[in-house]
């Protein structure tokens, strides 16, 4: 095994700025194969993205992790998407119920603290059940998303998982988000036009008015230090995610480089 650090990444970062979406997707297939998946929360972001692989003959699976106490049009933006483009879509669950997990550990979200265990018990670790199956996994982060992801790399490296993050839309504009999917009829969640600019479980995320964030709505009640997930390796510190380990071909073919054995 071969260690692959974040600044590894840096040059190839800088490389891909100049690449499209369909380009990076192509380059992530070409060089991670069957070990490659896609993860979406069918969010316009991760609509546009499954619209993408759909146009492309190798069928990535798209995981999707559904907590339990998601809206009832984000399972059904699933489902259209899996029926009308032909998706492989996996959908992982967490180990208990909400009404287990309430009975046993009380209303989590209601503080800081259990909001990041309830995100972790019902997003993160449904995630971490399927690691080791994949070595990179395509992502829909975009910096025009604000906050954190105003500086998300096109490529991470996520120690969860212990793999590559690809966000091939980490640079596409919000103007070319809409032409995007207007110009190719994209199934959205219609929760986006019910004024939702980010949806995410249904006790923890509300509407947002004009003048707001994007990401006022989720977990409002907490105030604005709770508003991300973990899901994500780039919501979090730079320093929670310096390195993993990958297979030394692997790395190779990531950095686009031979290695000569010969001393």
């Amino acid at each position: 095994m071969s260690r692959l650090t974040q600044a590894d990444l840096a040059d190839m970062n800088k490389t891909f700025e100049g690449r499209t979406p369909q380009e990076l997707i192509r380059w992530a297939i070409d060089v991670f194969g069957e070990r490659l998946a896609a993860i979406s929360a069918m969010q316009r972001s991760g609509s546009v993205v499954c619209h993408m692989l759909s146009k492309i003959p190798m069928r990535v699976k798209v995981l999707f992790v559904d907590t339990g106490v998601l809206f009832q049009e984000t399972v059904e933006t699933r489902d259209r998407m899996r029926d009308a483009y032909g998706l492989n879509i996996v959908t992982l669950h967490p180990k208990q119920t909400m009404v287990e997990q309430t009975n046993e550990l009380g209303v989590l979200y209601l503080t800081p603290e259990g909001q990041e265990q309830c995100c972790e018990l019902r997003k993160v670790q449904p995630l971490k059940e399927v690691a080791g199956e994949y070595d990179a996994m395509i992502g829909s982060l975009r910096r025009g998303d604000g906050g954190r992801r105003s500086v998300c790399p096109i490529l991470s490296v996520d120690t969860n998982m212990n793999c590559v993050r690809i966000n091939p839309l980490a640079n596409f504009s919000d103007d070319e988000m809409t032409a995007y999917i207007e110009e190719n009829n994209v199934i959205i969640n219609p929760l986006h036009e019910q004024g939702f600019p980010t949806i995410g479980c249904n006790r923890c995320t509300t509407p947002v008015l004009d003048n707001e964030p994007r990401r006022a709505g989720r977990w409002r009640h907490l105030g604005p230090w709770s508003q991300y997930c973990g899901i994500n390796p780039t919501d979090l510190d730079a320093e929670s995610a310096p390195a993993i380990d990958l297979p030394q071909d692997l790395v190779d073919r990531i950095l686009g480089r031979e290695t000569d054995f010969v001393i």
